[in-house]
């Protein structure tokens, strides 16, 4: 599955426009690469979004459908990073 597409339904990103957005930005990598909107993410994959001041590390369980209840088990958190933006 492509990775922008990936994002939308996992509910990482809420939009399919925020994820392609974030990937061209450079915010997004695939096992430690920078990855573009359409690589490809499978089972095993680590997936980390650097998006304003949050870091999101995640492992891909599975590719799957859209439907909504199943989003939050196609992957597991690995780490978290909150950052606190300058004053």
């Amino acid at each position: 599955m492509r990775l922008d597409k990936f994002l939308q339904v996992s509910r990482l990103l809420r939009r399919r426009v925020l994820a392609k957005e974030a990937c061209l930005a450079g915010r997004v990598q695939v096992n430690g690469r920078k990855a573009k909107p359409g690589t490809e993410v499978k089972p095993g994959d680590v997936v980390v979004i650097d998006w304003g001041c949050r870091v999101l590390e995640v492992e891909v369980l599975a590719v799957g459908t859209k439907a909504k209840r199943e989003a939050a088990t196609l992957y597991r958190v690995l780490r978290e990073t909150k950052q606190e933006l300058p004053s």
